[in-house]
């Protein structure tokens, strides 16, 4: 095959063509169909506006994109939108830094962005673009808080929070992570008591666990990792009556409620446990404990959650003087607080059950508090395997399966589960209990002391309380720090009140966006239950697994809780979920000091030193951050290679769920096979192929290598078909079968009929297209294609081309491959037998001797057994 002259210059005909499709409106959303089948949402977790592009964006946008097109040439209507995710402490943070308003800054790196994005090449309908931080955005999330205050969800209260002493405001329990520090500052978490706004999300916790089976296209890790957090525990609620002779009961809680999953250990309880912010705690405390629990109440706020649960820490606490009733056997039992216990799971107060629960037995040994064996083995075992004999003594450990109880008075002799139902039986016909189930999931605390979020449409009035402002009044405008709260009206009794000043964290933006998507033009309403329905759910949602508990439980909750309202007629916001790995690069890092070195102060990248120290370096692959110097910059691999060559690059290195690891070699030799297929698209322009006539062209494969080029083409369009449908999307796959079709139609190019190589480029161009646009939609123009080839249909394989005359068939012998059999595809078993004995390989390797047994699997194997 003759090479052509004329080079590919990706520049300049990227640049050419997003203008044109840009004129053509070729990405704007058409109209949806009544069916919902024939309408297609690919969206991709809206960007925050940093300002700069990084490879992880062009990695999650990418993928998108390549999964609209593809609907589109299938011929869905597609929606595919882009927005800005543009509330939060980043933005006001870096305005404060600089001296200017936090909206400036985020409009100045919306636009930047925008231009980045577009230079990719994306499908994007940026008709429907919005920014959260927009008055005619968060209008209609103050909106729907609204809808959610009506519906009793949304409620204020003083709560023990989460606070940031960097950030200086209140975060959710899933924005502190597992070390007790904020999601953004990174600062460790101090707790404070205020009054704060709350979203009901417990009210759906049963719903949000239950549902996750329906989400099949979902990854099992986000759907394990959602479960988890909602942690669902099935057990009981007992009481204990508190003694103190001086209780008043009219005006104090006399009794201590606890909630346990293993009501069948109710008879070994020694102790209770209170949580030190429990606000039983002054209540119970004597006279003579009160300095040694109030320390100890201080060193343990200034403790993270995360430390107080860690298996490895040693448990501490402090008898309070106060005592409870044992609501059985009438014992008198102490009570004690602990940094174990935490205030917002379960009631805040736990049974002491030392024999079985290894924190309870630490923490008795410690203490030198009662141990009582209520549960044994059904057929119990000592450590030397002789059968146990004396189970009434103090154990040596706790056992915490389930067993047969012991010492349990008219229970002795259960065993489980039986046993936790009798016991729960008992408490609720004595009144002392209840079956109970609680989840580990708390509400949602959305209120943030912060100037640049949504604010809170609320009033309070002293008269009135908490009064929503009217819907005709929205929005309320942002008030700027320092600036005076003047007062306002009440919309009910027309008293001077004062707004609420909080604002609203920004996963109260993301957790609907999706749906304003659907009707972004609309000045009314949020969006109309019509538009919704005809593109609801999200058909493909990609993004980050780091969003598995924040952004997706929140979003599932307000589409639940909005399919309740009648507004929308999904309850789960999307279909399928494709979690992309992270963008990865070579790092170096000083492993004694940690330090991280910039490659360009390293002398030998082979045998990396410390510039400073001389010590030896590692060499990582990290995630692309700045901290590292370990960032590529999209602009410079587009400037040099164009977008195409960065958006197969993106896709093929590895498979879109798993962490890809950035090598310059790779995206040059993604450069090279664009070169290869421009290439084979000049010289059958040179030798008159054209695709304006590809239909009139009858297909003359009469030779077996024309056959097996029509078979390599078909088999593409069935292999990429495979590769792009289905919950496992596997993009890199689909680049190597585009490769493999290039390499067909350019080896057979002088050889084979015209027209076969006219077929044959027309559907690599159309297979391309998702892949390379601009590439693509160049060569099928300058190849007389009709039109752009992305309004063009996706092929469709010809099954008789991939049909075959003749198969190969493997040949084992004493359960060894020995060789193949090339015979006719519609040969019988009989005739495969016989072939397969007159072959040279039986001869030789059975000696002339008859196989004691022939196996034969048609279409695959024939087995000679000696």
């Amino acid at each position: 095959m003759q090479s052509s002259t004329n080079r590919y210059s990706p520049v300049d005909l990227e640049f050419k063509w997003q203008k044109r499709w840009e004129q053509l409106g070729l990405h704007r959303t058409p109209e949806p169909s009544q069916n919902r089948s024939e309408n297609f949402y690919a969206l991709s977790m809206f960007p925050y506006p940093s300002g700069n592009l990084h490879m992880g964006h062009v990695r999650n946008y990418v993928i998108t994109d390549v999964i609209a097109r593809v609907q589109r040439l299938k011929g869905k209507r597609v929606l595919h939108p882009m927005g800005w995710d543009a509330f939060g402490l980043p933005a006001e943070n870096a305005a404060i830094e600089r001296g200017v308003d936090p909206a400036q800054w985020t409009e100045q790196n919306i636009g930047q962005m925008r231009e980045q994005l577009k230079r990719l090449g994306l499908s994007i309908d940026w008709d429907r673009e919005f920014s959260t931080c927009e008055p005619t955005y968060y209008r209609w999330t103050q909106w729907l808080f609204l809808q959610f205050f009506d519906a009793k969800l949304a409620y204020q209260k003083e709560a023990n929070v989460n606070w940031d002493p960097i950030d200086k405001t209140v975060l959710a329990n899933e924005q502190v992570n597992n070390e007790g520090r904020s999601w953004r500052s990174g600062a460790i978490v101090e707790k404070r008591k205020l009054k704060q706004w709350f979203f009901k999300i417990t009210d759906y916790a049963e719903n949000l666990l239950s549902d996750l089976t329906s989400l099949e296209g979902w990854p099992e890790r986000v759907r394990t990792m959602q479960a988890n957090w909602i942690g669902k525990s099935v057990g009981a609620e007992i009481d204990f009556d508190l003694i103190d002779s001086n209780l008043n009961t009219d005006s104090l809680r006399s009794k201590i409620k606890v909630f346990t999953t293993r009501p069948d250990t109710l008879y070994g309880v020694s102790y209770l446990v209170l949580a030190p912010e429990h606000p039983l705690v002054d209540q119970l405390t004597s006279i003579e404990q009160k300095k040694q629990v109030s320390e100890f109440q201080s060193m343990v706020a200034a403790t993270s959650e995360q430390d107080r649960l860690a298996d490895d820490r040693p448990k501490s606490g402090v008898a309070l003087g106060g005592m409870v009733q044992h609501p059985i056997t009438k014992e008198a039992l102490p009570v004690w607080i602990a940094d174990y216990v935490l205030p917002d799971y379960g009631t805040g107060a736990v049974m002491g059950v030392p024999a079985h629960d290894e924190r309870d037995f630490s923490f008795a040994l410690k203490y030198n508090l009662s141990i009582k064996t209520v549960v044994v083995p059904a057929n119990p075992i000592a450590a030397d395997d002789q059968p146990v004999t004396n189970i009434n003594s103090e154990p040596s450990s706790a056992y915490t399966e389930l067993g047969l109880l012991i010492n349990s008075a008219e229970f002795n002799g259960m065993a489980g589960e039986e046993a936790k139902k009798a016991i729960i039986d008992k408490a609720e016909q004595a009144g002392f209990g209840k079956a109970k189930v609680t989840f580990r999931l708390r509400d949602w605390l959305i209120s943030r002391q912060r100037y640049w979020g949504c604010p809170i449409p609320i009033i309070h009035c002293d008269e009135c309380g908490a009064v929503p402002v009217p819907i005709d009044q929205l929005p309320v405008k942002l008030c700027k720090p320092g600036d005076n709260i003047e007062k306002v009206e009440c919309p009910k009794c027309a008293r001077l009140a004062s707004r609420e000043t909080d604002t609203m964290d920004t996963f109260m933006c993301s957790s609907w966006y999706f749906l304003r998507y659907t009707d972004a033009t609309n000045k009314n309403l949020p969006f109309t239950k019509e538009n919704a329905s005809a593109w609801m759910p999200v058909d493909q949602y990609v993004g980050g697994v780091e969003h598995a508990i924040l952004h997706l439980l929140y979003s599932r909750f307000f589409t639940k809780v909005l399919s309740n309202r009648g507004l929308v007629n999904c309850d789960e916001p999307f279909k399928q979920l494709l979690t992309q790995g992270m963008v990865q690069a070579t790092t170096y890092r000083n492993p004694n000091s940690q330090k991280y070195i910039s490659p360009a102060n390293i002398g030998d990248p082979l045998d990396p030193t410390d510039p400073d120290t001389g010590e030896k370096l590692e060499i990582l692959y990290e995630k692309m951050s700045k901290s590292k110097y370990n960032g590529i910059d999209p602009s410079v691999v587009i400037n040099k290679y164009g977008a195409d060559t960065a958006r197969m690059f993106i896709l093929f290195k590895a498979p879109a769920e798993k962490d890809l690891e950035w090598d310059d070699a790779d995206v040059e030799g993604q450069f090279r096979f664009l070169q290869r297929i421009w290439r084979l698209c000049q010289n059958a322009l040179e030798k008159g192929i054209s695709l304006s006539n590809t239909t009139k062209n009858e297909i003359r494969n009469t030779s077996n290598a024309d056959k097996e080029l029509r078979r390599a083409i078909h088999g593409a369009i069935q292999a990429i078909s495979e590769d792009l449908s289905g919950e496992e999307l596997q993009f890199n796959t689909a680049v190597s079968e585009l490769m493999k079709l290039n390499n067909a139609l350019s080896t057979n190019f002088d050889q084979a009929d015209p027209s076969i190589i006219q077929e044959g480029l027309a559907i690599l161009l159309k297979l391309l297209a998702p892949f390379a646009p601009h590439l693509a939609d160049e060569l099928w123009l300058q190849l007389g294609g009709e039109r752009s080839v992305h309004q063009q249909c996706w092929p469709i394989a010809d099954s008789s081309a991939l049909e075959r005359d003749t198969i190969t068939i493997v040949l084992q012998i004493k359960g060894k491959v020995r060789g193949n059999l090339e015979v006719a595809a519609d040969i019988d078993s009989s005739k495969l037998e016989e072939l397969a004995l007159a072959s040279e390989e039986a001869k030789k390797w059975l000696d002339g001797k008859n196989p004691s047994r022939v196996i034969v699997v048609p279409g695959k194997l024939v087995n000679l057994v000696p």
